[in-house]
């Protein structure tokens, strides 16, 4: 036999009448008279097909079954009014769990102020991140793995979303003791015939290295891949060749130290061009916006290195 669903009205003069016992109190409660009331109470019984409040000389009592609707009725409209908060935290679009996608040689350089920035100004905000090789990087993303990565570009695709952030600079690092360290600058044409270390295949500063040292002559030691941006680092602190550091990274985990220096090349700087990436269907284009804004705003704070685009 089917039932009418009761109304959220029906259901919160339900429970204000078991709270009160007193169809009056319950009335003025509900903010409405009282033969609307018993109205309402009359249209949730017949729809539920059961007796819910008995009136007697000794006043309202509610049946047993009333008892328990009454209860569900409780749950039901705390549940609302959560829905209706929900709501209202939801209205600046920056809410919910979100699943981000980073390169190792960026993520780490900028997400920790990104996620303590959010946080601060958006604690319901809920952010996973997870490191990936940038080919890795694009396909989980289109599997859903990731509602949004923070990638090299370019990245292409009708069913993506870009949005430009930034360049980063590449400085050239050697260790302290090589000939290039005390210099204001770099011509390119030095390079010729140096060994130069980059990041192993996969990744994309493997190729923009690689690219480089044909360009100017330099010897990649394809023998010698780094894992991470830091083996790089300490590589060329021993002295087994010169290498390209982003510019975050630099601000990061190089400038202080005593055994890497690095120094830009002369003329028009080498950059690489950092985005958010999402797909075009997504439900949480506010979100990602304002990642957009507190990364460009986090990133162009104090990083000599970086051109907001």
């Amino acid at each position: 036999m089917s039932r009418k669903l009761p109304s959220l009205r029906q259901l919160q003069c339900l429970l204000e009448i078991s709270r009160t016992l007193h169809f009056g109190q319950a009335a003025q409660r509900c903010g409405m008279a009282q033969p609307s009331l018993s109205a309402q109470l009359q249209a949730l019984e017949a729809g539920l097909g059961i007796r819910l409040v008995e009136r007697g000389r000794s006043g309202v009592v509610l049946t047993a079954p009333g008892r328990r609707i009454a209860a569900h009725a409780a749950t039901v409209m705390e549940e609302i009014r959560a829905m209706t908060q929900f709501a209202e935290i939801c209205q600046d679009g920056v809410v919910g769990t979100i699943h981000l996608g980073a390169k190792p040689t960026l993520g780490p350089y900028i997400l920790p102020q990104v996620v303590a920035h959010l946080h601060r100004d958006h604690a319901s905000l809920r952010l996973y991140i997870r490191d990936a090789m940038p080919l890795e990087l694009e396909r989980e993303l289109r599997e859903g793995k990731h509602d949004v990565i923070l990638a090299q570009l370019p990245v292409s695709g009708d069913d993506l979303v870009v949005r430009r952030l930034f360049r980063e600079r590449l400085y050239v690092a050697v260790a302290a003791d090589d000939p290039f360290a005390g210099r204001a600058s770099i011509d390119p044409e030095e390079l010729r015939g140096r060994p130069v270390l980059g990041m192993r295949s996969g990744f994309h500063l493997h190729d923009k290295i690689r690219a480089l040292c044909d360009e100017h002559g330099a010897r990649f030691l394809s023998e010698y891949e780094g894992t991470s941006l830091d083996a790089l680092r300490q590589m060329v602190g021993m002295g087994m060749g010169l290498t390209f550091l982003p510019a975050l990274y630099v601000q990061s985990e190089v400038t202080g130290r005593s055994d890497v220096v690095v120094v830009p090349l002369a003329g028009r700087p080498i950059t690489r061009s950092i985005g958010l990436v999402w797909r075009e269907r997504s439900g949480q284009v506010q979100v990602f916006e304002k990642f957009a804004a507190v990364m460009r705003e986090i990133a162009g704070k104090g990083c000599p290195g970086i051109t907001l685009e």
